[in-house]
């Protein structure tokens, strides 16, 4: 029978990699989960070997938190006692499995404390070279108004529906500021109950026929009728988002947070690299 931290190992990446359970994954899945999990525990197993890991005091706390997460993902204890007893774990050997990834885990983070540390200047040449990811596109906030199209439904008919996107039109012409109030009253789409509130809208997220009208209105400005597949709308362009390129002070964290993430991984693999060198020596 596998030894409850191979059990584990298996348990996790199945939900890392597919968002499965490990009895849900098909075969090919199951293959590159167990090939993951092998190098994973080759990997592991080296770690625990060395003096950062003999140096790691665990608090029972940390070890009784990850528990408690596992347990929440069940109904009640007997499903969860179920479920261990399935893979053959049992409450003593899960917690020696949490314990042992929780080492791993604390000495992978001490060594990445030792990553060469990220300047300003790194973070700056980073925005220079990649301006295109701090490229925002423009985007609207809208209000939407629906009327559905149904023949087989009592005046819900092509007719009827028009006739009645047309009289909120006309309304709407007079009086824009009560699309929120018209919405509420009149639309179809589940936007109804927040005034037909579609929020701020990238191009190229609405319906073809929609967003071709909705990134030509001016702000403030009501649409002509629009026909759909659903039926008839009405859209109000409330406010414009032009695009814009972040500038260096507002994507700064943003870099630096990546950088740091770069070097720490880089930091870890170089080391995790001459423990395996060194294991394979004669």
């Amino acid at each position: 029978m596998p030894e409850p931290g191979s059990i584990y190992r298996s348990i996790k990446l199945a939900a890392q990699l597919f968002g499965k359970p490990l009895e849900s994954l098909a075969p090919e899945e199951l293959h590159r989960v167990t090939r993951v999990a092998a190098r994973q525990q080759e990997i592991e197993t080296l770690i625990l070997e060395t003096p950062e890991a003999a140096s790691v005091m665990l608090p029972a706390a940390s070890i009784d938190a990850s528990l408690t997460e596992i347990r929440g993902r069940y109904g009640d204890d007997d499903e969860y006692h179920a479920e261990l007893e399935r893979l053959g774990l049992d409450g003593a050997s899960l917690r020696q499995a949490v314990a042992r990834d929780l080492v791993v885990e604390a000495v992978l983070e001490r060594v990445a404390a030792r990553s060469a540390a990220v300047s300003d200047t790194d973070i700056e040449i980073f925005w220079y070279m990649n301006q295109q990811r701090f490229r925002h596109g423009e985007t609207r906030v809208l209000r939407h108004l629906l009327v559905t199209i149904n023949e087989g439904l009592a005046g819900s008919g092509r007719q009827a529906a028009r006739a009645r996107i047309d009289a909120i039109h006309a309304r709407l012409r007079k009086e824009p500021q009560r699309f929120a109030e018209q919405a509420l009253k009149h639309s179809e789409c589940p936007t109804a109950i927040h005034g037909g509130l579609l929020g701020p809208v990238p191009r190229g997220r609405l319906y073809p026929q929609l967003d071709a009208v909705a990134f030509s209105l001016a702000e403030g400005m009501l649409s002509e009728v629009i026909e759909s597949e659903l039926g008839y709308h009405l859209v109000r362009c409330e406010t414009i988002q032009h695009e814009r390129l972040l500038s260096l002070p507002e994507a700064r964290q943003t870099i630096r947070e990546h950088l740091e993430g770069q070097q720490q991984a880089l930091c870890q693999k170089a080391w995790i690299r001459a423990l395996r060198r060194a294991g394979a020596r004669p």
